[in-house]
């Protein structure tokens, strides 16, 4: 197996033992990480079949559309999450360059007659059958793996305790020519993520403070430049706006965001029960399979259903966190700590924006939210994680 060596097994040996052996690739997963995962997946199946199965302008009278869809999207990613173990952490450090220049030329072939606009955002490149492909997403994997690979490379080969100057300039530099494409679409979601994600990895990499506070004081100084400027679109203005007043065009911009209030609120405690919400049956929150996937779960489940996503996000993140903290290697630390900061901002903004504490930014809910791109994405830095953990050495 590449990237994963497992010790010489004695031939005497039965099947079982060699799967239950402490060194075993089935013994060194990390189980509740998977668990966790997997339960958010079907969750988002059942909450996307319930927020589309009336909506026969989208399915094409098959109620089954999008529960197909997604259950067929959770499928191909675990599948790409053991190829991912299979190539092993390691093994794609070395493929880098290869990957950052093919998703380089993705998201700059959105711009070009290829790309297509969705809710205002043109960021899509329409494959057909019904298929549609969102490079940003995979972005955010090979920024993490660029920095990585970069901010890495002089300490783990000993040469450095923490990357020096020269180094995190080249990191910053590998990051921006990606930021500033999706940036032009306009996809202002993925640009903050992709921000955040490039501070988690700073932060994880041992570099000088000066490069955060620095990033940070030149991101605050960058938004108030593009909002005076007025390099913002219509859309994005209107939701900023809508957001610092709610009680602004209630029937227009903050037509979604007091639509998802009240369906949240209206499901108490335990929810009015799968497919009988009555905002989700009457299609009063738009975009509910995707970005507002949320709401479905406030109506339905309630407060039990909504606070158990919740729990299993955070499940998702505190083993993130335990892997990030026992590897032995700078580059699988920033790798984890990449992932990190990018399941929690998306998670937060996601589930923020339909409270009313965030701003809309059309960002989908990781692995609850239907979207083949996303759910690709999210499943691939899971595989990452594995194999970071998997590869580690075992201690006596």
């Amino acid at each position: 197996m590449a990237g994963f060596s497992v010790s010489r097994y004695a031939p005497e040996q039965s099947s079982w033992a060699r799967l239950t052996a402490r060194d075993s690739l089935v013994r060194r997963l990390d189980w509740p990480l998977l668990g966790s995962a997997v339960a958010l997946s079907l969750m988002g199946a059942l909450l996307v079949w319930s927020a589309t199965r009336n909506r026969d302008s989208l399915t094409k009278g098959d109620p089954y559309y999008f529960l197909f869809r997604h259950a067929l999207n959770t499928g191909i990613g675990i599948a790409l999450m053991i190829g991912t173990i299979w190539l092993g952490h390691r093994t794609l450090r070395g493929a880098v360059p290869v990957l950052y220049g093919l998703s380089v030329v993705l998201v700059l072939a959105v711009l070009t007659p290829l790309g297509a606009t969705v809710n205002g955002a043109h960021a899509w490149i329409i494959i057909g059958g019904g298929f549609s492909l969102q490079p940003s997403e995979f972005t955010k994997i090979t920024i993490i793996l660029g920095m990585a690979m970069l901010l890495a490379a002089r300490v783990d080969a000993g040469d450095q305790l923490y990357p020096d100057h020269r180094t995190v300039a080249k990191s910053l530099g590998l990051a921006v020519i990606p930021i500033a494409v999706v940036m032009l679409m306009p996809d202002l979601g993925s640009v903050m993520v992709m921000a955040v994600i490039v501070l988690g990895v700073l932060l994880a990499s041992g570099a000088s403070n000066r490069w955060v506070f620095g990033l940070l004081g030149a991101g605050t100084a960058g938004a108030v430049s593009i909002w005076q400027l007025g390099l913002l679109d219509d859309y994005q203005i209107a939701r900023f706006a809508a957001f610092a007043n709610p009680a602004l065009d209630p029937a227009g911009v903050g037509y979604n965001t007091n639509q998802a209030r009240i369906a949240i609120g209206s499901g108490g405690l335990s929810g009015t029960g799968l497919f009988k919400g009555s905002q989700t049956t009457g299609q009063f929150v738009p975009e509910q399979q995707t970005d507002f996937v949320f709401t479905v779960a406030g109506e339905e489940l309630g407060f039990l259903g909504a606070g158990l996503i919740i729990v299993l996000l955070g499940v998702v993140l505190w083993r993130a966190c335990r892997i990030a903290r026992e590897t032995t290697e700078l580059y699988g630390t920033i790798v984890a700590a990449g992932i990190i900061a990018w399941f929690a901002f998306q998670s937060f903004e996601n589930i923020g924006m339909t409270l009313g504490i965030m701003p809309v930014a059309g960002l989908p809910l990781p692995f609850v939210s239907y979207g083949g791109s996303s759910m690709f994405a999210v499943w691939v830095a899971v595989g990452l994680l594995q194999s970071i953990r998997v590869q580690r050495p075992i201690t006596a």
